[in-house]
């Protein structure tokens, strides 16, 4: 290392030695042509104001014009310094727009019930409740408290059942998706089933996913306001059940509207449709593009592994599934990617506190250009204005008791309905644009250099080279008075009074 130190020194002494020599071999241009040469200048730059100086035979004149040449020159200089502390502010604007289309696209829509498990399974398996709230914690952060009795009855489960599955449990065990539990469905006047229906889990256990982004019905387009997704759910309550010591006390359809490209996130974005209610749903779409750093937040660089399109929520899952993946040598069932999947033995052991340490340490982050996943840079979302009404009247309730043989009771106790359809068939785009681009300074610039010198890029140009020139000169110069003083200078005397002193060079 100290050898390749040595080796650029001497390389830049041997490189300014070079330049020392060829500066020597220049001859120094006489006085008389280095004046003419900064008159010349005067008398023809493009600098406005300069040669009225030098021309003027007046001498109060020339004060006025010197004066008037240094007010233009600290007027630009201030121009200008506020003109680029304002840019490296990275100022932005926000622009609204309404684009509208003969058709638009529909949303994806992720149904769940709100009891996510068959009585029976729930009834034989107590403590899948507890079991759950963990599991989902990849999903949505809450705290477990590890003091409960649930964690005693949690450890003697997991001991005594050491094969059990979860995924399995869920899948079988949970809500599902048939011609029982999906009485109707109608897309734009033409009918759709379950199969239309892509499954996905989420913290309410089997969900599923209408205009999947695989799906062929993400293809279609509305072109009629008004109509859109109409469902009739039964949800069936005497099958499914939640714990109601747990906070789960409500009976119904929950639901979320999101992007065909995107991870459904139902974390303070979920709809709940209650039962025995009509509810109905307008949308609008909305989208927003945010500007790269410094302007904004969003990095276009950033690329997912698992999915097509980046979102902040599909990125924080793959920001769990790689410290999870990293500490416990496993990945949970409800995060993307390939791997070992963990059994609940990891879930309660390894992944639960890895999940607190992650929140606690925010190791994944959102929101700011520097953080684990910063927002996107392009987005759609799906504004929602939602109207209820009783379901069904008097008259329907006879009639849908005679076609689904079941009591009047059970159908008001049963039956959800939904419709979803946009207001109207436009877009609006929010978009976070450059306040000041580069061409836009420079344009500001260049007419405050216009505006108070008349000067342009050539005069600039012209200025670098009157400055080189004389700077070219003045080493020259420097470089001839040394030796001659250092020729001029008398020897060193020996205050010792030595005569065969030795004079050192």
């Amino acid at each position: 290392m100290e050898q390749f130190e040595k080796s650029n020194t001497q390389a830049k002494k041997g490189l300014l030695e070079k330049i020392k020599l060829y500066l020597s071999k220049k001859t120094l241009p006489p006085h008389t042509d280095r004046r003419k040469f900064d008159h010349d200048f005067a008398i023809s730059t493009s600098f406005h104001g300069v040669h009225n100086i030098v021309r003027n035979p007046s001498r109060i004149r020339k004060v006025i014009w010197l004066l008037v040449v240094l007010g233009s020159i600290s007027l630009l200089v201030w121009q200008v310094y506020s003109r680029l502390v304002n840019y490296f502010r990275w100022p932005t604007t926000t622009s609204m727009e309404v684009q509208y289309v003969e058709k638009i696209e529909f949303p994806a829509v992720t149904f769940c019930n709100l009891n996510r498990f068959q009585a029976g399974a729930a009834a034989t398996f107590g403590i899948i409740f507890f079991l759950w709230n963990i599991v989902s914690k990849v999903l949505h952060l809450q705290e477990i408290s590890t003091n409960s009795t649930g964690s005693k009855e949690a450890i003697d489960f997991l001991a005594s059942e050491r094969n059990f599955s979860i995924t399995e449990f869920v899948k079988e065990n949970g809500f599902y998706l048939n011609s029982s539990t999906l009485l109707e469905c109608e897309f734009f006047g033409k009918p759709c089933g379950p199969e239309d229906f892509a499954h996905v889990f989420t913290e309410y256990g089997n969900c599923f996913t209408f205009n999947h982004g695989e799906n062929i019905q993400a293809k279609e387009k509305v072109s009629v306001s008004g109509r859109g997704l109409h469902l009739l759910f039964n949800v069936n309550q005497e099958e499914f059940t939640d714990d109601p010591t747990l906070g789960f006390v409500d009976a119904g359809i929950t639901f979320v509207i999101h992007s065909p490209m995107k991870v459904p996130q139902f974390d303070g974005l979920g709809l709940s449709s209650p039962v025995g209610m009509h509810t109905r749903v307008t949308i609008r779409q909305v989208k927003t593009v945010h500007q790269e750093y410094p302007w904004g937040e969003c990095n276009p660089h950033m690329k997912l592994q698992n999915f097509r399109t980046y979102s902040t929520s599909g990125c924080l899952q793959e920001c769990k599934a790689w410290h999870i993946k990293k500490q416990c040598g496993c990945l949970p069932f409800l995060l993307p990617g390939n791997g070992i999947e963990c059994d609940l033995q990891k879930f309660y052991n390894c992944v639960s506190p890895v999940l607190d340490h992650i929140e606690i340490k925010g190791l994944c982050t959102v929101g700011t250009h520097n953080s684990s996943c910063p927002v996107p840079c392009e987005e759609t979302e799906y504004p929602a204005f939602i109207s209820y009404s009783t379901f069904p009247s008097q008259k329907a309730l006879k009639y849908l008791s005679k076609k689904l043989n079941q009591s009047q009771q059970y159908i008001r106790e049963n039956l959800v309905n939904i419709e979803i359809n946009y207001s109207d068939l436009n877009y609006k785009i929010t978009q976070q644009q450059k306040a000041v681009s580069v061409s836009e300074l420079l344009a500001d610039v260049g007419g405050q250099l216009g505006l108070f010198c008349g000067a342009s890029v050539i005069t600039i140009i012209e200025i670098i080279e009157y400055i080189f020139t004389n700077f070219y000169w003045i080493c020259i110069l420097f470089l001839l008075k040394i030796p001659e003083m250092a020729q001029g200078a008398p020897a060193p005397q020996n205050h010792l009074g030595n005569k065969d002193s030795i004079e050192v060079c």
